[in-house]
């Protein structure tokens, strides 16, 4: 006699007329719900993750018989867009089957009359971003508005924990806790390294969520392009494979062109659109569009009406667009784990392979995309290590707490350390965040502006008034646009005797530039855009004023361009090993291939766990080209300290450039002749204590030091960047923040907001830990070459010298001129 069913008839006769099994992961679930313990599925792309999370939820809303008790079950999405998918395809089955139960989305782009109501008469089901949630935790009715809920699913949950959204969410999720203790939790990813560090997250620090994995799935078909063109040995936009790109997107159903950064997005758009001559239904998506356009990009994909789509990370999670067949990652993936997600979206079906084209930028970036296909056939991943939460989040998720119905501090405490991201945080700066929120801390103490917490008689902390409710409200979340500025020629103006100078604003307009890059500059510095050697003469408003500088002017600093997301450590490794493995040259494309031999016989390679740093000198400038193959940020932050420490050797330094796998830095001083002389010690000048006195110093003259405050400034809400019937220009936030950072250095350096800038400048900005690492692995382990000119490798570094913040054939021609001179210099 056979077992009976664990699921209902009418879910048991669903299963069957789709032609479907239900599966043991979907089965175990439930079965961990039923038991009241929260739980993380692990399961490849196309394993029915949705429904298994939805499962449990389906069911019970199916057995109350119709009885509607308030929410039941939260969902929460990185994406607006995956919050409406979902809800679309959750529809069907409660449909076909005749269950009473409701299902509403609550994004950004819900109606103020819907949230509303969705308070007052909650549905059964709602599907919600971090964002939303966090209003929703902050709202005066939050605990008569959870007190029912019994069931939290947090989809693609890999991706919400790696910033700090994770670290508020982990907060609300927290809160939710504490407001419906019945409550358990369902996480659903497909890319883990780590399934304890997620299990600890879901769960909280106090019982750990439980475990179910899903082997098998069928392994994806991944090529890289080889194209006819000769690939390029520097530069990002793949304009030389654009025709292949294109032959493709024709000859498949609907492709996904994925790229890293937006203007990236919108140059491959343009380039596939000029080749366009069959008039084929391309679209355009990514985060900067209007929020309406992108709503009419994901209904023609879901109707199958495009036949391609150019996007950006806004499509790279769990979207079920039926009809895609092909994903093509236009550059290098900068990590394993980032292109396995990518390459699910396409035939999104466990037991069919995905299809996925790999077009690198340049020769470094194949050897990077060997290095990716290597690592997702053998399921190998690269996600990064758990974070620590960070203090300008616990800051604005206080104030929420007190906009609700207050909080007791010792209660709110214990709360926050169940938060896995806050396990670890101590009393202290628990109470130094509660007397920020409060006062602003002791220098802001005595002006009323910051004064955003009071305590009633019961010792209950509460927010002062209801402004600052509504300014909260206006300005929840963790997200901080770049502020951009114009670039407009003009030139600035001698001012009359014992008066200030003026600058004009005469010309015209030549692109934007975002604003930390302008806040690098001081007047009179010069650099590359737009194909021109500019002279920076100030910020006026919105604008940066340049002038054209003088012919044969060097510009001081170079434009930096590139991806968005760095190199992983686990890739970069890897790559390190393909550069070392002669016997593994054989199978990259030829051209490639000579390029390594090349470097070999004229300087040499670097061996696992060494540094090669070669010097040269070219046009009257003596240059120094390290190979880290750290990521650009790290690679960022060990520039500027090195011209630090060549500037005290007396080199002269002028100037430095980086990609994702080496660093340039220049000189007056001839470097090669120092070293041999003993004047200048390698192993000195990469010493880790670098990472001491001198990244101090440089971090308190930087400007870059300011635009981290100003990012936790918001998000802690000392500054708002919105209020009631108006919105501050990115001119008046900086403005606001750097008066407030300069007052704080000065008399409250222990300032939570201060310590909350430095963490992010060490992991986000600079990347310290991960330069701190490579110094360590190098020590004693650093080779010189000296050379009479470039290696082949360092051509793709010193081309980054006066590199073009502008994308266009124009540009693209200008590299390809500089790149054939250095090659034939190289190879002389």
């Amino acid at each position: 006699m056979a077992a009976p069913s664990p699921l209902p008839p009418a879910f048991e006769a669903w299963f069957s007329g789709r032609g479907w099994n239900v599966r043991p992961h979907q089965l175990a679930l439930l079965e961990e719900a039923r038991a009241g313990r929260s739980t993380l599925l692990v399961a490849p792309t196309g394993a029915g993750k949705t429904l298994a999370g939805f499962l449990p939820s389906l069911v019970e809303l199916a057995e109350r018989m119709g009885k509607h008790d308030g929410l039941h079950t939260l969902y929460i999405s990185p994406l607006k867009a995956l919050a409406v998918d979902i809800a679309r395809n959750l529809e069907a089955p409660v449909r076909e089957m005749g269950l009473p139960i409701t299902i509403e989305t609550r994004t950004g782009d819900t109606s103020a009359a819907k949230r509303t109501r969705q308070i007052q008469r909650p549905p059964d089901i709602l599907l919600t971003t971090p964002e939303q949630l966090a209003l929703l935790v902050s709202h005066r009715d939050a605990a008569p508005f959870f007190s029912s809920l019994r069931r939290i699913v947090l989809d693609e949950l890999h991706a919400l924990v790696t910033s700090k959204r994770g670290d508020l969410l982990s907060l609300d999720l927290a809160r939710l806790k504490a407001l419906a203790p019945q409550v358990s939790a369902v996480g659903l990813s497909a890319t883990v390294r780590e399934p304890a560090d997620l299990q600890h997250y879901l769960g909280g620090t106090e019982t750990p969520a439980g475990l179910v994995t899903v082997a098998g799935g069928a392994k994806p078909r991944i090529g890289i392009l080889d194209t006819e063109r000769s690939l390029p040995i520097a530069g990002h936009t793949t304009l030389h494979a654009m025709a292949e790109v294109y032959e493709a997107v024709r000859t498949h159903k609907l492709t996904l062109v994925f790229v890293n950064t937006r203007m990236q997005a919108e140059f491959a758009f343009q380039a596939l659109w000029n080749l366009n001559d069959d008039n084929l239904p391309i679209a355009l998506h990514h985060g900067s569009l209007d929020a309406q356009q992108r709503r009419k990009v994901e209904a023609a994909m879901a109707d199958g009406r495009l036949k391609a789509v150019v996007c950006t990370a806004t499509l790279d999670l769990g979207i079920d667009w039926g009809d895609v067949d092909l994903v093509v990652n236009l550059g290098a993936p900068k990590g394993a784990s980032r292109l396995i997600q990518r390459i699910g979206r396409s035939n999104h079906r466990m037991d069919e392979p995905s299809e996925a084209l790999l077009v690198p930028s340049n020769r470094f970036e194949l050897l990077e995309c060997r290095a990716a296909l290597e690592a997702v056939h053998e399921a190998a991943q690269d996600t990064p290590p758990p974070r620590i939460g960070a203090l300008d989040v616990l800051a604005q998720h206080v104030l929420g707490v007190a906009c609700s119905d207050g909080f007791d501090a010792d209660a709110l405490y214990q709360e926050v350390r169940t938060a896995s991201p806050y396990a670890g945080l101590v009393r202290a700066d628990f109470d130094a965040v509660v007397n920020f929120v409060a006062t602003g801390g002791y220098a802001l103490k005595s002006y009323e502006r910051f004064a955003k917490l009071r305590q009633d008689k019961a010792g209950l902390w509460r927010a002062s008034n209801a402004r600052v409710i509504q300014q909260y409200r206006m300005n929840v979340g963790t997200i901080v646009e770049a502020t951009m500025l114009k670039v407009r020629l003009g030139r600035a103006r001698a001012g009359k005797p014992g008066q200030p100078g003026m600058i004009t604003r005469g010309g015209r307009v030549l692109g934007e530039i975002e604003e930390y890059f302008a806040e690098t500059m001081v007047p009179g510095d010069t650099f590359v855009f737009a194909g021109e050697v500019l002279r920076f003469e100030g910020i006026v408003e919105n604008e940066a004023v340049c002038s054209r500088a003088a012919a044969g002017t060097d510009p001081k600093i170079p434009s930096y361009d590139g991806g968005k997301f760095p190199l992983s450590t686990f890739l970069a490794a890897r790559v390190r090993a393909i550069l070392a493995s002669p016997s593994l040259w054989h199978t990259l494309p030829e051209e490639v291939s000579a390029w390594l031999h090349a470097q070999k016989r004229i300087s040499r390679l670097p061996k696992p766990g060494e540094l090669l740093v070669e010097t040269f000198p070219r046009a009257g400038r003596f240059y120094l080209v390290a190979y880290p193959f750290e990521g650009r940020l790290a690679h960022q932050t060990l520039g500027m300290l090195l011209t630090r420490r060549l500037e005290r050797a007396r080199m002269r330094p002028l100037g430095f450039v980086c990609n994702d796998y080496g660093m340039a830095c220049w000189t007056l001083g001839d470097m090669t002749a120092a070293i041999a002389r003993g004047a200048l010690d390698l192993d000195e000048l990469f010493a880790q204590d670098m990472l001491g006195d001198d990244l101090e110093d440089w971090m308190a003259e930087s400007a870059l030091m300011k635009r981290t405050f100003r990012s936790c400034a918001i998000i802690g809400g000392l500054i708002e960047r919105r209020y009631p019937g108006q919105e501050k220009s990115g001119r008046q936030v900086t403005i606001s923040t750097d008066l407030i950072y300069d007052v704080l250095r000065r008399h409250e350096p222990d300032h939570i907001l201060l310590k909350a800038a430095r963490a992010d400048a060490a992991t986000g900005l600079l990347d310290i830990r991960r330069l701190g690492e490579m110094l360590t692995r190098i020590s004693g382990r650093i080779v010189h070459q000296p050379l009479d000119h470039v290696s082949p490798l360092g051509v793709s570094v010193m081309l980054e010298i006066g590199r073009e913040a502008v994308y266009g054939e124009a540009a693209d021609e200008i590299l390809a001129e500089a790149e054939a001179m250095l090659t034939e210099e190289a190879m002389a």
